[in-house]
């Protein structure tokens, strides 16, 4: 069993009230302007190596953790970074890119706390003065009053402030349309989510699917509508084949699963009856049944960049306008 060093009197202190600074210059014998400058490493300051010794050791006796408003305080901004989440499903393609956001935001020495719309707590800029967030970032554009609102409650930086979804979104679109065209499927169906949610992106996807058969000289996209679920699905997909359709955009991968099972339903296989392709390359995409061909992101250069971003902004320089990454086509069976 690991002993407790501690005096009586530091573990009283310590299960009495939060430990603070003061405390810890207490038990180190020095002065609480000495403890800022040795947990803060703050520079031009020729403190002794046995009286920064002495310090640490007691911060780690005490347990000693700086309050933020402190560490804002001596950083100059917190460390903070909010991300607002809109109210869609939290899906594997939305985890991945929170999980590699906030991987990419630590190497820079910053938090990144999460606030979901979906929950109906308070509003944005609330949450944003309540955490001291020096930085908000979004899946999408704020409107300007939310912009002003953010500022106002402290955050330097806003991300994205400005900007088109629509040049996120068609592209993806696009690109899964060609692929199909390109293997020789002239009538094209998209599959849309029942989630209310996800429908604004779901419907700029279907634009980029229309464009890319505009271009082709071949009739817009059948667009049909299935929950996540077997029955369902097959309702839908007996409607795509009723207008001939060959092959099919679904919005993401779950609702391309979706596709195939409801397929699977009314007895027919992809790619033979109909192709499928999907959006994310989640993990389950190449555990489908056949493997499900679709649109990959890297993640991880995504939220690398959004980092960046932040960080610039929160150092002075003018942010960057972050960007997706490249989206590559991933070959499966499907299709």
């Amino acid at each position: 069993m690991k002993r407790d060093r501690r005096t009586g009197d530091e573990r009283s202190m310590t299960a009495a009230k939060r430990v603070t600074s003061a405390d810890v210059a207490r038990a180190a014998g020095v002065s609480r302007t000495t403890v800022s400058f040795v947990l803060n490493d703050r520079p031009g300051q020729s403190i002794p190596e046995e009286t920064r010794q002495r310090v640490l050791d007691a911060a780690r006796r005490l347990d000693y953790r700086p309050h933020a408003s402190a560490r804002a305080l001596a950083a100059g901004r917190s460390d903070i970074v909010l991300l607002s989440v809109p109210d869609l499903p939290i899906g594997a393609g939305i985890s991945r890119f929170i999980e590699e956001t906030a991987t990419a935001l630590a190497e820079h020495g910053l938090t990144l706390v999460t606030h979901l719309a979906g929950a109906h707590g308070r509003p944005l800029p609330d949450v944003c003065a309540a955490v001291n967030a020096s930085a908000v970032i979004g899946f999408s554009p704020f409107p300007p009053d939310v912009v002003q609102s953010l500022r106002r409650a402290g955050a330097s930086v806003v991300l994205p402030s400005d900007g088109d979804q629509a040049a996120a979104m068609r592209p993806i679109g696009r690109m899964q349309g060609e692929h199909l065209l390109g293997r020789g499927h002239r009538r094209i169906g998209y599959a849309l989510p029942a989630d209310s949610g996800l429908k604004a992106m779901a419907e700029e996807r279907l634009i980029g699917v229309t464009e890319a058969c505009r271009r082709a000289g071949v009739e817009p996209p059948v667009a049909v509508t299935t929950a996540l679920e077997a029955g369902d699905a097959a309702g839908a997909v007996r409607q795509l084949a009723d207008e001939s359709v060959t092959g099919v955009c679904a919005f993401n991968d779950e609702t391309a699963i979706a596709v195939l099972a409801g397929m699977r339903e009314c007895g027919l296989v992809a790619p033979a009856d109909i192709a499928v392709i999907g959006v994310d390359d989640i993990p389950t995409a190449q555990l489908a049944v056949p493997a499900l061909t679709t649109i990959h992101f890297d993640l991880r250069e995504v939220g690398r960049k959004r980092a960046e971003v932040v960080v610039a902004g929160l150092s002075g320089r003018e942010p960057a306008r972050p960007t997706w990454s490249i989206p590559q086509l991933v070959q499966r069976s499907s299709t």
